[in-house]
């Protein structure tokens, strides 16, 4: 039975997209819950302890990409400002540095090929089927290790038609911080969530959605359970198989199997000082910096001048380092910087101050990062987007139809149209 003016609604998960939805339902009076599995709200925006790094630290999501009008709006909103990244982005390559390039001598071939293209491949299958000649080897690789770090995708699986999208607008070039971290976003949304009147409710694992007489039951890890009209499932999409759902919402739910979800192991390393400066590459204005070493990616803080370097490794390789704990990562990152710079590693361990590492597939509230396209993947967002039985929403940044998948700006724009779908009902 559907009803169609719920007044009582459950939202399943505290993180961008949960909050969102929440805040505009509580807006137009609706009794909202939130029930949100970890101690804070957020999810995989997480941010760290000042104290131990001398400012907002993120352990998850921490730059705006692209337009983002969602996010731009919500800053005004909370009265947040952006920081521009600025500075030069490198490589390191066998001891050498040099300044990033970005010019493809096969740009023009790869752009007319992406403009003809008629039926969705991934990205494997197309670069072997219009790139294969080995003339082209350092561009597929250029690119494979693109979308493995930046999509965190596997190029066997992410559609070419997303990327398509994402590189003829100009990619997601334009990047940007909020200043004060993506926390102060958070902890805005969940203000206005509560003056509003939604109740959030922390530690509030789910382990099932029922439905009885019309009405969702949602039954949590520590025997509790809470009815409501209808409930929206913001999970992550690995986590929403954990969850045991009603037969119609588990056949909408296997979609997701047709959803791309990449994994990030994400590295934090305050040092004494800003060290990388007084090295051969010399570049107090550093941002990125790229490498093949096991920890490939890192990038500074730049323009501000906060002495932390944070390493990046995404896609489906950080699966070889699923074993290593906290203390392990951060030894491979210290390794990594040290071959990358010719240094010894205990120099760089004696020099550091704090450090914190981040596996996402090792959160058991996230088991991974975030979402990309594959060729399958917008029929199965159309099939998620319709509600189970009328009263069981899916959201978050796995059901955004817009070019830029896996962001916050994803998310936040998801929460509002699957609130707004249940008002209009």
């Amino acid at each position: 039975m559907t009803r169609s003016n719920p007044d009582r609604i459950i939202v399943v998960g505290g993180g961008a997209a949960g909050l969102m939805a929440a805040r505009e339902l509580a807006r137009a009076r609706r009794h909202v819950t939130i029930l949100e599995a970890r101690d804070r709200c957020g999810g995989r925006i997480d941010p760290l302890p000042v104290s131990d790094f001398g400012y907002p630290a993120e352990g998850g999501a921490e730059f705006i990409h692209g337009k983002a009008p969602v996010t731009h709006g919500l800053l005004r909103e909370a009265g947040l400002s952006l920081q521009p990244i600025q500075g030069t982005s490198w490589t390191a390559e066998d001891g050498k540095f040099s300044r990033r390039a970005s010019q493809n001598p096969h740009e023009s071939e790869l752009q007319r090929a992406l403009a003809e293209l008629k039926v969705d491949l991934s990205l494997a299958e197309f670069l072997t089927s219009h790139f294969s000649h080995p003339r082209y080897e350092q561009m597929r690789r250029t690119i494979e290790r693109m979308v493995e770090g930046y999509d965190a995708a596997d190029p066997a699986k992410i559609s070419v038609a997303a990327l398509r999208e994402e590189w003829m607008d100009g990619g997601r070039s334009a990047q940007a911080r909020v200043a004060g971290g993506y926390g102060a976003l958070i902890e805005f949304l969940a203000k206005a969530c509560r003056n509003h009147g939604a109740d959030i409710r922390f530690g509030s694992v789910v382990k099932a959605v029922e439905i009885v007489d019309g009405q969702t039951v949602i039954r949590c890890a520590d025997g509790s359970s809470h009815q409501s009209d209808c409930t929206i499932l913001t999970a992550p999409i690995p986590v929403l198989s954990e969850i045991d759902l009603p037969p119609s919402a588990r056949v909408r739910a296997a979609a997701v199997a047709d959803i791309g979800f990449g994994n990030v192991i994400k590295i934090l390393l305050c040092f004494q000082t800003r060290w990388w400066i007084e090295t051969p590459l010399k570049a107090a204005d550093l941002t990125f910096l790229i490498s093949e070493e096991q920890i490939p990616v890192w990038w500074t803080q730049n323009p501000n001048p906060q002495p932390v370097l944070t390493g990046w490794f995404g896609g489906p390789k950080t699966a070889g380092l699923a074993a290593l704990d906290e203390k392990e990562l951060i030894e491979a990152g210290l390794g990594s910087l040290a071959k990358i710079f010719g240094l010894d590693p205990r120099r760089l361990t004696e020099r550091m101050v704090a450090a914190r590492a981040i596996n996402w597939a090792n959160d058991p509230f996230a088991r991974g990062a975030y979402s990309y396209a594959t060729p399958a993947t917008r029929a199965a967002q159309l099939t998620l987007a319709k509600p189970a039985d009328g009263i069981i929403f899916f959201a978050g940044e796995a059901l955004y139809r817009g070019a830029d998948m896996g962001t916050v700006e994803a998310a936040l724009d998801n929460g509002i149209e699957t609130a707004r779908a249940i008002l209009r009902r």
